[in-house]
């Protein structure tokens, strides 16, 4: 291509930090300023790229990729910036575009602001420096950013700002993200629960969800908020997926509890997330209503810790992740076939199986007849016990069921005590605004 017909690629840049700074940097002010500098210079074929809400650490940019794409096929012939931090503020990465990258495809690179074209050279020797300048704003943002996180963290403030399924933001909450149930969707994340509690697992719940036409969360916040995220699929609503499922299941969220720092970065150029042991994390109990009970919650986790699987024949056997070796501790798997008999069916110990030949465990076996009748000899024992006994299995149904009683009483003891805290608080406040008062440090009004 001849230059007359390469692009003049004009990119903006604004990050969510950039936008504290004011209007100067906002991607309609770069753009006015951008397209007038080329059409004074009468630059051919002018292109816009836009990275709006991306910051300028990581060039893993829709708009700069889309760009670099072009540039790569040689289409590009003028690559135009309003100064050096809108291309980037990672100063090994920006130099390695501006001393290689654009060099090698023939690609004339202008920051406008920083007076900096690599058409002359004389021009270009502060550079490296006003690179290295913005990669060290970029990290003292982010360790200002870091430091405000962790105090909020630290009080229990919740720290995402996505509100999760079965919530809706409290109006009256001000900056503070407080929550409460969200009335149409609260019922879901219980079906979700009970149908778990059941044996049912994340792929099926899925599906029976997707049959019942209930909008999926990303769908749901979209059609609500009109929020559109990189995973919202506005083309299959009720399309629920295993991953989703699994999520709400293992969120204490619903127990009405806040855990922050689950999560941490790299480092404020490696965005890659790592979890953080739980341990490290900071937990605080009862800060909203809870969707879920704890017996619930416990009844899930044991489900969830035996997950199992369809077989091949498109069955969930009723003893599947709940059979274990004594021995070495491993499950025990379903051995059966087409050609077997189901009074063959039999559970054999994994370990063995996975490991036949060398000396890891012993070939245990049970067949599921013999499983059926210890579990049915167990039923009538308790059935027996609890017509025979029955004061005594009434009064231990009903330690279980107080279990709830107990955490909404834990939790209205702890609403108590931050208001009586919160009282004295005024008293104290109302009584230093008197003395100042008597003293003539404020007037009456």
């Amino acid at each position: 291509m001849s230059n007359q017909d390469k692009i003049t690629a004009l990119y903006c840049r604004l990050s969510k930090d950039d936008l504290n700074v004011g209007d100067s940097d906002s991607i309609v002010h770069q753009r006015a300023i951008l397209e007038k500098y080329a059409e004074d210079n009468r630059f051919p074929n002018i292109r816009v790229f836009v990275d709006d809400g991306y910051s300028g650490v990581s060039f893993d940019r829709p708009g700069f990729q889309e760009m670099y794409k072009l540039i790569e096929a040689g289409k590009v012939g003028i690559v135009i910036t309003k100064d050096l931090s809108r291309l980037g503020r990672n100063y090994i990465e920006v130099g390695n575009y501006t001393e290689f990258v654009f060099p090698r495809y023939g690609v004339r690179y202008i920051a406008i602001n920083d007076n900096y074209d690599s058409l002359f050279s004389d021009n270009n020797e502060l550079a490296p420096f006003k690179n290295l300048f913005n990669e060290w704003y970029a990290r003292d943002t982010s360790k200002k950013i870091r430091a405000v996180f962790k105090t909020k963290a630290e009080r229990g403030e919740r720290l995402g700002t996505t509100i999760p399924y079965g919530y809706r933001r409290d109006p009256n909450s001000g900056k503070e993200c407080r929550l409460l149930i969200n009335e149409e969707t609260a019922p879901v994340v219980k079906l979700i629960f009970a149908m778990c509690a059941e044996g049912i697992g994340p792929t099926n719940i899925a599906k029976k969800l997707q049959e019942k036409k209930i909008l999926k969360p990303t769908f749901y916040r979209f059609q609500k908020e009109g929020k559109y995220g990189t995973r919202t699929d506005t083309e299959n609503p009720y399309k629920w997926t295993s991953r989703t499922i699994a999520d709400i299941l293992d969120n204490e969220i619903y127990l009405g509890h806040t855990i922050n720092c689950r999560t941490r970065i790299a480092s404020f150029k490696d965005k890659r997330t790592i979890k953080v042991p739980k341990e490290e994390q900071l937990r605080f109990e009862n800060t909203h209503e809870a969707i879920i009970d704890q017996e619930t919650w416990d009844i899930v986790r044991k489900v969830r810790e035996g997950r199992v699987r369809q077989t091949r024949m498109g069955e969930i056997n009723k003893y599947s992740g709940l059979i274990y070796c004594a021995d070495c501790g491993r499950k025990h798997y379903l051995y059966r076939g087409r050609t077997v008999k189901r009074e063959s069916y039999s559970f054999i110990c994994g370990n063995y199986h996975k490991h036949v030949g060398e000396v890891k465990c012993t070939p245990h076996s049970i067949r599921e007849v013999v499983l059926d009748e210890i579990v049915l000899e167990e039923i009538n024992k308790a059935l027996y016990y609890a017509r025979n006994n029955t004061k005594e299995f009434t009064d231990y149904i009903s330690k279980k069921t107080s279990s709830q009683y107990r955490k909404e009483l834990n939790a209205k003891t702890a609403e108590l005590s931050k208001a009586e805290k919160r009282i004295v608080e005024l008293k104290s406040l109302f009584k230093r605004l008197y003395e100042d008062n008597v003293l003539g440090r404020i007037s009456d009004e």
